[in-house]
């Protein structure tokens, strides 16, 4: 009863608001596009939308079948973008969304040489997923999605690349610097700087102060790595980022890490990609790629 073409016109209806718009947006004409939908409308007795003036509103039965229409129409694109590049011998571009601000470093180390070893694929990194991604992967406006913090959703795979630990950073000069671990209640005088992420997606609060019922004296946000750890140098405050990203820069900056608590926070950077999609040659790649570089 249903068929992708009632999905597309439903689509466009929605996006467009007139019959005419939509039907130009189709490259179809009027007629054509409202016998379609009379024909289903009729198949499925009861209307699909109303005219309101020159405008046209989505019944809740039409309401419905645009839902569909959302979840299936992007799945109809991606595979036939699939299915074009398998015919002609291209790859087309690698859409990753970040929800991880430190992996930059560690990303750029995988481009690297995947760029070398596929050089007919695109890389393509989406910022503006940051710690937002898992929709954009479901909605195929991204195929890998790189996250600390998995959520496993229904068709979705999370592959780990590596382990780390999570770890807190001060100036050298630093009162903690002499410790090799610090304790909750040791920060509760100090300024800590993050990046721009609410507090209880930060590991430092939800593994450590919380818990502990323990909190800082001040919490700012800065967007750039860089400027955060030279803040932290300078003795402004203190930030907690992964171990391995702390001990590059601290080779040209006075600065030291340490664990939290007696056991640290341990971690692991997983790559999302939807079920199925793990088997794609150049997207399997890149995560085997991914898996060793540290």
């Amino acid at each position: 009863m249903l068929e992708r073409f009632h999905l597309e016109v439903l689509a466009a209806i929605k996006e467009q608001g007139t019959l005419t718009q939509a039907a130009e947006s189709l490259n179809l004409s009027q007629s054509a596009l409202s016998h379609s939908i009379k024909k289903l409308e009729g198949q499925l007795k009861t209307p699909v939308w109303q005219k309101e003036g020159r405008n046209l509103r989505l019944t809740n039965a039409g309401e419905q079948v645009l839902t569909l229409a959302n979840r299936v129409l992007p799945q109809f694109k991606h595979t036939e973008h699939l299915l074009r590049q398998i015919a002609t011998g291209e790859m087309g571009s690698l859409r990753i969304g970040m929800e991880c601000h430190p992996c930059y470093q560690w990303l750029l180390k995988v481009i690297e040489p995947y760029l070398e070893k596929w050089p007919n694929v695109d890389i393509d990194v989406k910022q503006e997923f940051q710690f937002g991604g898992l929709g954009a992967l479901y909605s195929y406006e991204i195929d890998i999605l790189v996250t600390p913090d998995p959520l496993y959703k229904p068709n979705l795979t999370f592959i780990p690349v590596f382990d780390y630990e999570h770890r807190l950073v001060v100036a050298s000069s630093h009162s903690l610097a002499t410790q090799d671990s610090v304790m909750p209640d040791e920060l509760n005088e100090e300024v800590l700087f993050s990046y721009p992420v609410e507090p209880e997606r930060l590991d430092i609060y939800s593994q450590f102060l919380n818990p502990a019922k323990c909190s800082v004296k001040k919490h700012k946000t800065i967007e750039t790595t860089e400027i955060m750890l030279q803040m932290v140098a300078a003795g402004r405050g203190v930030c907690a980022l992964p171990g391995w990203l702390v001990d590059e820069f601290a080779k040209h900056m006075a600065i030291k890490s340490l664990r939290f608590g007696k056991h640290g926070i341990k971690k692991q950077i997983f790559l999302g990609v939807r079920k199925g999609e793990e088997q794609i040659h150049y997207l399997s790649d890149f995560i085997a790629l991914a898996q060793n570089v540290r």
